[in-house]
C-alpha cells in the first residue's frame, strides 16, 4: 500500500488565502496527500503569497531561499520534495519566480488552484509548470470539498468564499491584477457549503470576498441577489449561530445589508469597513470613488438601525503626496468615527499600479512619525471599547485551549479574545462570561453558567448583543 505524501502550506495575508489553503488541501487529499507542520520532511511544500503587504515578494525569494536547501538535503536522503508558489505573487510574477528561482516546480495563481494535480504531475514528468490564467470555468466547481472531519479539526469557525476579485481599481491596489473582476459565485452553492459546515458543527461562518459587498451572485429565482439577500438566506440555515463578512467597501452598502444588520440576530454587530484615509484629497489620488463624507454616512446608516454595532477599518499612511493636513484629516475622520479596532500601514508601491508611478512621494521619517501618531489613537480607542466590557455578561464562541493550562479562548461579538478557566467540554459552545479584566487586547472572565447557550434562531428580532 503506498504512504500517504506529505503536505506542507504556508500562507500569507488574508483571510482568502486561508480558506484557499484549505481548499488545496482537501483537493490535494484526494491525490493521497496529508498535511504536515513540517516543511523540510514534506514531500510538497506551497507558499500560498500575498502581493498586499510591503515586500511579499522579497518574503518569498527569502522563503525559496530556504527551501532549496531543504529540498536538497530531501535529495541526498533519496527523498523528492516539490515546491509550489501559489497565490497573489505567483500570479503576478510567475514567469519571473520561473526564472530566479530553479527550485520552484509549480507556480499557479489563485484562479487556478483546480488545476494543481495535472501541474504536479508534469513537474513530476520533468516540466515546470505554470498556471497563471483566468480560467472560464469557475474554479469552485472543480476543488474537493472537505471532509467531516477535516471540518472538525478546523474549528467551530469557519470562512466560505462568496466573492473574488474587484472592480475597483483604487490606485495603490493589485487585485484586480491578481485576483481578476469581480466575481460572484450562485447563492446554491453557497448554501450548500454552509450547510456541510454547519453539519460537522461549524457555528460561525464568515462570508469573504475581495469585495464581499459587492456580491452579484445567481440565486434560485434566476435573478442576481444582493449580500443583504444572502445573510437572510445563510441566517435559515439550522445550526448557523453567528454570521460575519469581510471585506467591504463604502460605495456598496445598499439598504438590504443595512436591513440584515437590523433584523438578524445571527448577524454580528462588527463591521470591516475600509476608508485608507480621512482626506478628500488623498481619497481622489486613491481612486476610491468616495469621500469623507460620505463614509460618515455610511457609518450612520449602519448606527441608525443598530446603536452596539462597532467598526473596524484599514488606513494608509504617507500615500503619494499625503501633507500633514491630509494626515491631519483622516486623524479628525478617526476621532469622529471611533474605532474597535484598525489595521494601519506605511504606503509601499505595487508593481504595476497607477500610484507606483506617482512621483510626490512622503519621506520615510515622515511615514514612520504619521504611522506611530495614527496608531496611537487607534489603540486608544480600541483599549477604551474593551475597558467598556469590564462588568458585562457577553456572549462567547469557545473555540480552543489557550496557552495557559486549564484555560479556555472564544471570541465575543465584535471579535475580541475572550479567556476563561473551564474544562474543554465548552468548546463549540456559547456561554456567557462576566469580564472581569483586560490583559492586553484580551477579555479575562468567568463564566456566568456551565449551561451551552441555546443557539438563537438566526431570523429572529434581535434580542441582545452578541447572537
Amino acid at each position: 500500500m503506498t504512504p500517504p505524501r506529505k503536505l506542507h502550506i504556508k500562507s500569507y495575508g488574508c483571510q482568502m488565502n486561508v480558506y484557499d489553503a484549505q481548499r488545496m488541501v482537501d483537493t490535494l487529499g484526494v491525490e493521497g496527500f496529508v498535511e504536515t507542520a513540517d516543511a523540510g520532511n514534506a514531500d510538497l511544500v506551497i507558499l500560498n503569497t500575498c502581493h498586499i503587504r510591503e515586500k511579499a515578494s522579497e518574503k518569498v525569494y527569502s522563503e525559496l531561499g530556504r527551501l532549496r536547501v531543504a529540498k536538497e538535503e530531501a535529495a541526498r536522503a533519496g527523498r523528492t520534495m516539490q515546491i509550489a508558489v501559489a497565490g497573489c505573487v505567483a500570479q503576478a510574477e510567475g514567469a519571473e519566480i520561473i526564472a530566479r528561482a530553479p527550485t520552484v516546480d509549480v507556480v499557479v495563481g489563485p484562479q487556478s488552484y483546480h488545476h494543481l494535480p495535472e501541474l504536479l504531475a508534469q513537474a513530476s514528468r520533468g516540466a515546470r509548470a505554470i498556471d497563471t490564467e483566468f480560467p472560464a470555468e469557475d474554479k469552485f466547481g472543480f476543488l474537493a470539498r472537505p471532509s467531516r472531519e477535516a471540518i472538525r479539526a478546523r474549528g467551530v469557525s469557519a470562512f466560505v468564499t462568496v466573492q473574488e476579485g474587484c472592480d475597483k481599481f483604487c490606485t495603490f491596489c493589485v487585485v484586480p491584477y491578481t485576483r481578476g473582476a469581480e466575481m460572484s459565485r450562485p447563492v446554491a452553492r453557497i448554501v450548500d457549503d454552509v450547510m456541510q459546515l454547519t453539519e460537522s458543527g461549524v457555528r460561525e461562518i464568515t462570508l469573504i470576498g475581495q469585495n464581499v459587498n459587492a456580491y452579484h451572485g445567481e440565486g434560485p429565482d434566476g435573478r442576481a441577489w444582493t449580500l443583504g439577500r444572502l445573510l437572510y438566506r445563510i441566517a435559515e440555515i439550522p445550526g448557523v449561530a453567528r454570521i460575519r463578512y469581510s471585506t467591504s467597501h463604502p460605495n456598496d452598502v445598499d439598504d438590504s445589508l443595512i436591513a440584515a444588520h437590523r433584523d438578524l440576530r445571527a448577524v454580528m454587530p462588527f463591521v470591516h469597513l475600509p476608508v485608507q484615509s480621512g482626506s478628500d484629497r488623498i481619497l481622489g489620488l486613491m481612486n476610491r470613488k468616495h469621500n469623507a463624507s460620505d463614509y460618515r454616512k455610511v457609518v450612520d446608516r449602519f448606527r441608525a438601525v443598530r446603536d452596539d454595532i462597532a467598526f473596524s477599518s484599514d488606513f494608509i499612511v504617507g500615500f503619494p503626496g499625503e501633507t500633514e493636513e491630509d494626515f491631519r484629516a483622516t486623524l479628525a475622520l478617526i476621532a469622529q468615527i471611533g474605532y474597535a479596532a484598525a489595521y494601519s500601514f506605511k504606503y509601499s508601491p505595487r508593481p504595476g499600479t497607477p500610484a507606483a508611478d506617482m512621483q510626490e512621494m512622503v519621506s520615510a521619517t515622515e511615514m514612520d512619525e504619521r504611522l506611530e501618531r495614527l496608531q496611537s489613537l487607534i489603540d486608544s480607542q480600541q483599549a477604551a471599547f474593551n475597558r467598556a466590557a469590564i462588568g458585562s455578561v457577553v456572549d462567547v464562541l469557545f473555540e480552543r485551549a489557550a496557552r495557559k493550562p486549564g484555560q479556555l479562548v472564544g471570541r465575543t461579538a465584535y471579535l475580541q479574545p475572550a479567556h476563561v478557566m473551564a474544562s474543554d467540554a465548552i468548546i463549540g459552545q456559547f456561554l456567557p462570561v462576566r469580564i472581569d479584566s483586560l490583559e492586553r487586547y484580551s477579555l479575562l472572565g468567568e463564566l456566568v453558567t456551565t449551561m451551552a447557550a441555546p443557539i438563537p434562531d438566526a431570523a429572529s428580532p434581535l434580542l441582545s448583543i452578541g447572537g
